[in-house]
């Protein structure tokens, strides 16, 4: 496992212990962790808008860091 994975996997786990230690239920983390993939989904989404918008003179690279 890479030291990007680990990263994501403690983050994630750091997340939502802090979460069930602030008294939320379990279907509420679940709750939680639908809309963060629905924003991810968006914003992946609102991303591949831009790029079917930039002029096709410049190369569009595989990934963008967004701001």
């Amino acid at each position: 496992m890479s030291t990007d994975q680990k990263g994501t996997r403690i983050l994630a786990r750091t997340f939502f212990n802090q979460l069930r230690a602030s008294g939320y239920t379990p279907h509420q983390v679940i709750g939680i962790a639908t809309e963060l993939l629905e924003l991810v989904t968006t914003d992946l989404r609102e991303g591949d808008k831009a790029v079917a918008t930039q002029p096709t003179s410049e190369p569009v690279p595989e990934w963008q860091q967004r701001a």
